[in-house]
Parts: structure tokens; C-alpha cells; sequence
């Protein structure tokens, strides 16, 4: 199944209805129940209708989804309104405001499996909801190790994404792939498909060395960039190596680093020396790498509180800033329980 959310900006209520129909659609398809696709419209209908009451607008991600056993929809929510400081009080049933986001958050919290929501005075406000099949089912604490998420939009108007990722489990802990093909569209995601298969299927252990194997692989494709970022738990380290432009950013705390990759292509040109960069892997880092689809220029410390949020919520708030709106775009962000 697809990975990429589909996105729509609302700016007019005309387009709540199809919206509607649309996200009922595919709750049905993934075997959802009649009751359960009619609870998600009452979800669908508080979101939308709120952000035309309270926030002017904004925009709409969602995609359907089966994680391992576990069919659910995803659906996130941004907007650049008033927002509010006080999270806890509007997600009382029945709370409403002429000045506030918050009708009827408490009534999507109750309906749904999952429900977070992060937002600051005069920057707006970023949703998170995912709706599982079954309505009591408990989402599971994340396990020691990676808790991850990452949100990937296709070029406006494309129906592949030219961005791609995926996480790699190992013997000795587990590797994160992101990389972005040449352009958009179908030759653009064939390419990183190919890169996916021969990062999957390679017998090689360190990102640089992984990354020549899919140089080669991938030859008679476009071409790609891609940062591997690999952890082994018995020596405590992170080993990273990029070729062309996904940021790879690791806070510790409030202090972070970018970590710059080499020039190249994969596929066509690839430096004669490519080395890991080693880093200290501890509890508590959060990893961000995104495509060029976003802007760089970004910091986690403008965001209050946001260290506290969940991957979901970190990578939503930064999704809303700083997409560019014009390419592919992906955004991965982990953190280390």
C-alpha cells in the first residue's frame, strides 16, 4: 500500500464534502465497518469544519494504512491560526470558543485511537489522529529503540512520490534510508524504489559501503541522493553517510548538528572516498532527515515544549513551516527511547 499521505489545502468549505467521501471510501475499502467509516466522518467533519470556523483554512494530510495487523487511517490536520495555549481545557467535550480552535476535540479524541495535538499562540496549530479498524483498539507503547514517523507527499499533481524511505531492522540494531530521485514522478520513484530493493536486499553492513552497492544497482535509473543512518546497539554509535542534498539533523537536548553529505549522484557520480560519520548514540536523541521538498533553515528550539512531543507531532510541526510546495517531499523523525 502506497506510504504517502494524500494532501489537500482548504481554503472553501466546497471541498469538505469530497474530502468526506473520499477518507469514508477508503476506511471502507480497508474493511472498515459501516458504523466505524460513519464514526470517522464525524472526525473528518470537526476537523475540516474547524479549521474554516477558527483558523481560515489550512490543510489536510491523510493516507490509509495496515501496520503489521493493525488497518488504520492516518489523518493530520494544520493550520496557521490563532492557536492557543491551554491544549488540556479544549479537549473537553462540548468546550467552544469564537476566539479559539476547540469545538468538538473532545468528541474526536473519544472516536479515535489516537489523538495529539500541539499549538502556540499566533503560530497555529498541528493534528495528529489515527483511526484503527477496531475503535477500542490500544495503541502500543513504542518498544526500546527507534519511535519514528514520517510524513511523504508527492510533487503537486504526481501520482508517485520520487521521495522514499524505509527502516531496516538488524542483527545488530537498524538502519534508516532517505532518498529523494532525480526530479518527480515515475522516473523519479523508480529510481528510488531500486534504491529501496538494493538497501533491503544488500549484504553490506556500513552505510558507505551499502550506499556503492545501490550506486551500482540503480545505474540504468535516473539517479538518486540518499543519507543511511545506522545504529549498532553493543558499541553505542551511530555510523552516517549521505550522497546529495537530505538534511540529517541529531538534537541531544537543545544542542544539535547537521550532518553534511558528500557531492554526487548515485547512480552516475559517487566520490572516490566515501567515509561514515560516527556519533555518539544515546537515549533521549531525536533524528530528523528530510528531503529538499522542505527548507533548511529550521530549529526545533523555536517551537516551545516541542522536545516533549511525540514523532508525529515534531514532524507535522515542521512539515507545516517550512514545505516548500513544489517537489516531493518527505520528512522522517525518530526518537530514541
Amino acid at each position: 500500500m502506497d506510504n504517502t499521505f494524500s494532501t489537500y489545502k482548504i481554503d472553501d468549505r466546497s471541498l469538505i464534502a469530497f474530502i468526506k467521501r473520499e477518507i469514508h471510501n477508503l476506511a471502507l475499502q480497508l474493511g472498515f465497518t459501516p458504523h466505524r467509516a460513519a464514526e470517522t466522518d464525524i472526525i473528518v467533519a470537526e476537523l475540516t469544519s474547524n479549521l474554516m470556523k477558527f483558523a481560515n483554512g489550512g490543510e489536510l494530510l491523510y493516507r490509509a494504512s495496515i501496520d503489521g495487523e493493525y488497518k488504520e487511517i492516518e489523518i493530520y490536520c494544520l493550520d496557521k491560526g490563532v492557536g492557543f495555549d491551554n491544549v488540556v481545557k479544549i479537549m473537553n467535550d462540548g468546550y467552544s470558543s469564537s476566539n479559539t480552535l476547540g469545538h468538538g476535540l473532545g468528541s474526536i479524541k473519544r472516536l479515535s485511537n489516537d489523538f495529539q495535538i500541539y499549538s502556540m499562540k499566533n503560530w497555529g496549530c498541528v493534528q495528529y489522529v489515527k483511526i484503527c479498524e477496531k475503535p477500542d483498539l490500544e495503541i502500543p507503547s513504542a518498544k526500546s529503540g527507534l519511535n519514528h514517523a514520517t510524513i511523504a507527499v508527492n510533487y503537486p499533481g504526481e501520482k508517485l512520490c520520487g521521495d522514499g524511505y524505509y527502516i531496516k531492522q538488524t542483527s545488530k540494531g537498524f538502519q534508516i534510508f532517505v532518498g529523494d530521485g532525480l526530479g518527480h514522478g515515475e522516473s523519479a520513484n523508480e529510481a528510488v524504489e531500486a534504491a529501496i530493493k538494493a538497501f533491503r536486499q544488500t549484504i553490506e553492513t556500513e552505510p558507505a559501503a551499502i550506499l556503492r552497492d545501490i550506486h551500482i544497482k540503480v545505474k540504468k535509473t535516473r539517479g538518486l541522493v540518499a543519507t543511511i543512518a545506522s545504529v549498532d546497539y553493543k558499541s553505542e554509535v551511530w555510523n552516517i553517510c549521505g550522497i546529495g542534498n537530505i538534511n540529517t539533523r541529531i538534537y541531544n537536548g537543545l544542542d544539535n548538528k547537521t550532518y553534511t553529505p558528500y557531492n554526487g549522484i548515485i547512480g552516475h557520480n559517487v566520490p572516490r572516498t566515501l567515509n561514515n560519520t560516527i556519533v555518539p548514540y544515546r537515549r533521549h536523541q531525536i533524528i530528523i532527515m528530510h528531503s529538499d521538498g522542505l527548507r533548511t533553515r529550521w530549529s526545533l528550539n523555536d517551537l516551545t515544549s516541542i522536545f516533549k512531543q511525540s514523532p508525529n507531532i515534531i514532524a507535522s510541526a515542521l512539515y507545516k513551516e517550512n514545505i516548500r510546495g513544489n517537489d516531493d517531499a518527505t520528512i522522517l523523525v525518530g526518537k530514541i527511547n
